[in-house]
């Protein structure tokens, strides 16, 4: 399933030569992981940044669980990821500008966190996308290059943030939803 993990694998060991990467207690083998399929798994604490090493991922799905901290700047080196899903955790923070670098992503859900602040300019990057999920989180305004990808865009994917300002030339009122203003 191009989930290569191995419970005792020699890769993770402390004298080895970078072949593996430990998330969570398990050894992910960093040439042959392509898949990592953690949701509703229970996992707590932040996303280690180690995650960044599974340069081969296409698939990172870790919705569902108890994560917290920040999305992890690391988050960015893996470039062949078509798959993001981080969304229903505990999840802080901003979304990292390194977002922009998965140029490959067709599929993206952060929604149902407590992520804050500006959406980066840097999504605007992510010509790929087909799904956009931000909804549920506490976002306060929308980048003007979100109309880079925006015809594409599932029409709930803003809603219930905290955007009350102006908006992108391509969005109105209607299309970002429900809204959580003062």
């Amino acid at each position: 399933n191009g989930d290569a993990r191995e419970d005792n694998c020699g890769v993770c060991d402390s004298d080895s030569t970078n072949d593996g990467v430990t998330l969570w207690g398990i050894c992910y083998s960093i040439e042959n992981t392509t898949e990592l399929n953690l949701h509703h798994t229970q996992l707590t604490g932040a996303i280690p940044p180690e995650i960044g090493n599974l340069i081969n991922l296409t698939h990172l799905w870790l919705a569902g669980n108890q994560l917290t901290g920040s999305i992890p700047v690391e988050i960015g080196n893996l470039s062949n990821l078509t798959w993001l899903s981080l969304s229903t955790n505990q999840l802080t923070g901003s979304i990292p500008v390194e977002i922009g670098n998965l140029s490959n992503l067709t599929y993206l859900s952060l929604s149902f966190n407590q992520l804050t602040g500006s959406i980066p300019f840097e999504i605007g990057n992510l010509t790929n996308l087909t799904t956009l999920h931000l909804s549920h989180n506490q976002f306060t305004s929308i980048p003007e290059s979100i109309c880079q990808i925006y015809p594409n865009l599932i029409p709930s994917t803003f809603f219930i943030n905290n955007i009350c300002g102006e908006l992108p030339s391509c969005l109105t009122v209607d299309d970002i939803g429900t809204q959580d203003c003062p």
